[in-house]
């Protein structure tokens, strides 16, 4: 009979059955470790081979990849032009520096972040907005914004929808915004150099759109005038504007007169397009228009809110109580939901309109002459409960 092979961890050694055991399980054990340890080393030294470079033979190329994991991209010096930037209350430095990378004022939100890491002033930055500059390094980029001094605009104007040309003079005549006496009229006669659309035909008149603005450090006449040209265009262009007038067979120009009159007859926003629609059905049935609005334009408002005999009795262009058709140019600033009803008019028969409650600023439409009659002993018997306010 052939004898079993024996092995060694077989053998009676003298140890319990246990024990022999233990002492297979432990071998394994080390086998294992000397296996894992032999491959760790050997990832470590492909892992820094690639990565440091030099060291190791084949692994030239580690180095600039590990430069682009960990680069953050930056440009050099002060920066050029002039941008603005709005930082809110509660925001982060990383939210900070992603609306810098956007506005374009660092190169990477990563570089600005690592500045303000190493900086603890960035704890300091305001909620406020700012003028900077383009292309900054991300540390001039804090520098600046830490010097409220010369980064933080405290200025600002307001233009309220409606307005004309001349009150937009005046309001950027007021002493804290500190232009030059007649450099605002000045820049208006100008009007090559205020970004107006080609067919203004050469008048910044209802172009001078409404809205709160920043004024910016160094800010002259022209770049004020500028920021409401600019943001006419913005709105402008959302609705659709020239494209919208000329599918509906109407000049550019002229819709954006039409919609300075719907801005200066009615405040309710349900109206616009249907004020739109009288005034297109009256110029199609070549009636005077007959717009207190317009009459305002030429002689002043004088205090109320409608026209007296004496007013509409003008020979302004603008008294269209006198004369057919639109008034030569925009009589305010209309504001987008005017310049979109101008150009999308509602659909009716409606050829008249009147105030009924000048509180509520409801509006009554008619078809016929009786009608609007009807309407306007609406709009008496309100005056007549109201006394002096018509």
């Amino acid at each position: 009979m052939t004898r079993p092979t024996v092995d060694d961890d077989d053998l009676d050694l003298g140890l319990r059955p246990e024990s022999r055991l233990e002492r297979r399980q432990n071998r394994r054990k080390q086998r294992a470790r000397r296996g894992f340890g032999c491959f760790a080393v050997l990832i470590s030294l492909l892992v820094v081979g690639s990565l440091v470079g030099g060291a190791v033979v084949g692994f030239g190329k580690g180095k600039e990849a590990l430069e682009k994991v960990f680069a953050a991209p930056d440009y050099e010096g002060e920066g050029t032009g002039v941008v603005t930037v709005e930082i809110t209350k509660g925001q982060s430095n990383s939210s900070i520096a992603d609306t810098l990378e956007k506005k374009e004022v660092v190169k990477s939100a990563k570089a600005f972040e690592r500045v303000a890491r190493n900086d603890s002033r960035s704890l300091q930055i305001q909620a406020a907005t700012y003028t900077l500059r383009k292309h900054m390094s991300a540390k001039a980029a804090l520098e600046l914004m830490l010097n409220t001094d010369e980064s933080i605009k405290v200025l600002r104007y307001s233009v309220a929808a409606g307005k004309t040309k001349a009150e937009v003079i005046k309001i950027l005549e007021a002493p804290k915004l500190k232009l030059p006496a007649g450099a605002v009229a000045a820049a208006m006669g100008k009007p090559a150099t205020l970004g107006l659309p080609a067919y203004a035909n050469g008048n910044p008149e209802g172009f001078l759109f409404p809205g709160t603005y920043d004024v910016p450090k160094g800010a002259t006449a022209t770049s004020m005038i500028k920021q409401m040209t600019a943001e006419y265009a913005k709105n402008a262009a959302a609705v659709d504007f020239v494209k919208a007038a000329q599918r509906g067979d109407v000049d550019p120009y002229r819709a954006l007169i039409v919609a300075s009159i719907i801005q200066g007859e009615t405040n309710r926003k349900q109206d616009y397009a249907k004020v739109a629609r009288v005034i297109y059905n009256r110029l199609q049935a070549d009636m005077k228009l007959q717009m207190d609005s317009t009459v305002h334009y030429a002689v002043g408002r004088g205090g109320g809110v409608f026209t007296t005999n004496e007013q509409r009795n003008s020979d302004s262009p603008y008294n269209t109580y006198k004369f057919k058709g639109l008034p030569p140019t925009p009589i305010s600033s209309p504001t987008k939901d005017t310049l979109r009803a101008a150009v999308n008019p509602a659909k009716g028969p409606w050829m008249y309109f009147t105030l009924v409650n000048l509180d509520t600023g409801e509006t009554a439409f008619a078809t016929t002459g009786a009608e609007h009659q009807a309407n306007v002993a609406k709009l008496q018997a309100w005056c007549a409960a109201n006394k002096g306010r018509c």
